[in-house]
């Protein structure tokens, strides 16, 4: 079972047999109906939105306004996350409640992923995932209602890492918060708590390398076993019941989400293992970082290994006795009250 963790994790599950078509009753009724998980604020207004990052991919968003702003300029925040979910899901709850509390908020999908666009689908990128980021800051510095000298990221899970990176080298960026953080790279190379050898790491790799000659030969790239199952057998770690409530039931499913109902490509797990991120995590300073993440999170030390290596000013807060997928969308959870201060505070 500790190895099945550890591989499970180590390559997000990416490796595997070909995406199982083998839907329930229930994800069947719901990949037809496209919808948000959450419920808009009678406050904020969101608009559809699209912008292109430097590699000419069209980036797709909500932009969420707070609807008594006034014709004062706001401080803005670009948002995404998690890794392999869409912004009608945890992204989207966050800047509808970001706007509420007077941001002008975007949301967006990664590159390859949801309604953004990027050939071939589902694929993941160290570089790109990062510069999606600044795309967004790119779009939300030329709104007129935005004061471009105050911008702000919020990272979830895997785009907590994407962030942080972005930060380190857009010096656009005022502040930066991260939720649940999961540095993606770190995890496909090293493995959860950094336990992949690297014997298994070459294995694994060498799998992956005779891929690309399959794929090449296709003229696709082949895709992985889903990364949350249709249905739990009981056995499995607890982390992966708690996705697993999150993405496959309609607390969180969305038809667009590769971890409700979808697949990478399992070449995706080549790029991520050999490109590490976060290289120059102290360039961050002297903009401010706060890290939140749940005090029983399986993903909490990686966090607390950011807070660690990072300059200040920063800031680690441990929610009591919340796990990884709490801080997607429970609102009585989140410390959206925190994250209005950190921010009010820092982008002036």
């Amino acid at each position: 079972m500790k190895n099945k963790i550890i591989i499970a994790i180590a390559f997000l599950m990416t490796v595997g047999q070909t995406f199982a078509q083998n839907r329930k009753s229930k994800s069947e009724k719901m990949e037809t109906t496209e919808y948000y998980t959450f419920k808009l604020s009678d406050k904020v207004t969101r608009q559809k939105v699209s912008f292109k990052n430097r590699y000419g991919i069209t980036l797709s968003g909500d932009l969420y306004l707070p609807k008594n702003a006034g014709t004062e300029k706001l401080a803005a925040l670009a948002i995404s996350g998690p890794f392999g979910a869409v912004k009608e899901q945890s992204s989207g709850l966050y800047a509808n409640q970001m706007a509420e509390r007077g941001f002008a908020v975007v949301a967006f999908d990664p590159s390859y992923t949801g309604e953004s666009g990027g050939e071939p689908r589902n694929i993941a990128s160290s570089d790109i995932n990062t510069e999606d980021f600044s795309a967004a800051v790119d779009f939300l510095g030329l709104q007129k209602n935005v004061d471009r000298n105050k911008i702000g990221i919020i990272g979830i899970c895997g785009f907590g890492g994407f962030a942080l990176n972005a930060v380190a080298v857009d010096k656009r960026v005022k502040a930066v918060a991260t939720t649940s953080m999961y540095d993606i790279p770190r995890v496909n190379a090293n493995g959860y708590n950094d336990k992949v050898t690297i014997a298994e790491r070459t294995k694994t790799l060498e799998t992956l390398s005779l891929q690309r000659w399959e794929d090449a030969e296709n003229g696709k790239p082949k895709y992985g076993a889903q990364p949350n199952p249709d249905k739990l057998n009981g056995d499995e770690p607890q982390f992966i019941k708690e996705y697993f409530d999150y993405y496959k039931t309609p607390r969180g499913f969305h038809s667009r989400s590769i971890n409700s109902n979808g697949a990478w490509a399992n070449t995706s797990a080549i790029g991520l293992t050999n490109m590490q991120i976060l290289a120059h995590l102290k360039e961050i300073s002297p903009r401010p970082m706060l890290l939140i993440a749940g005090e029983n999170a399986h993903s909490r030390y990686m966090s607390e290994d950011i807070y660690n290596l990072a300059a200040k000013p920063k800031e680690l807060m441990i929610i009591p006795n919340a796990v990884h997928v709490d801080l997607y969308d429970k609102v009585d959870v989140i410390p959206f009250d925190k994250l209005e201060d950190f921010f009010k505070k820092n982008l002036k």
